[in-house]
């Protein structure tokens, strides 16, 4: 299962527009996703103790492109280098973090 997490109001923004970029795909390339059991790493660098994130459930098979699995910090990550077509997230969850800010893997997804 591949994710991306995302702030409510720039999902919101990308089913307005019909596509979503993200913030990375302009300044890096590509747009940063997760396996269920990392999604937690950089949920907790990126978003500690925020309440308005969000899972998307990416159906590759849906994809413009094969995801690329690239090392981050020693661990391999799905990249992927094309904006994401709204039609291939088959399911969005919202992510809370635990009392005390941190997050912890998805347990029902």
């Amino acid at each position: 299962m591949i994710l991306h997490m995302v702030p409510r109001a720039a999902w919101e923004a990308a089913q307005a527009a019909g596509v979503y970029e993200g913030d990375t795909l302009a300044i890096e390339g590509f747009i940063h996703c997760s396996t269920e059991h990392q999604v937690h790493k950089p949920a907790n660098f990126l978003f500690p103790g925020r309440d308005d994130i969000l899972l998307l459930v990416i159906d590759e098979s849906r994809l413009p492109v094969e995801l690329t699995w690239e090392d981050s910090d020693g661990e391999v990550f799905p990249h992927l280098y094309a904006p994401l077509p709204l039609d291939a997230v088959a399911a969005v969850h919202e992510y809370h973090p635990e009392p005390d800010g941190s997050f912890r893997p998805p347990t029902r997804l």
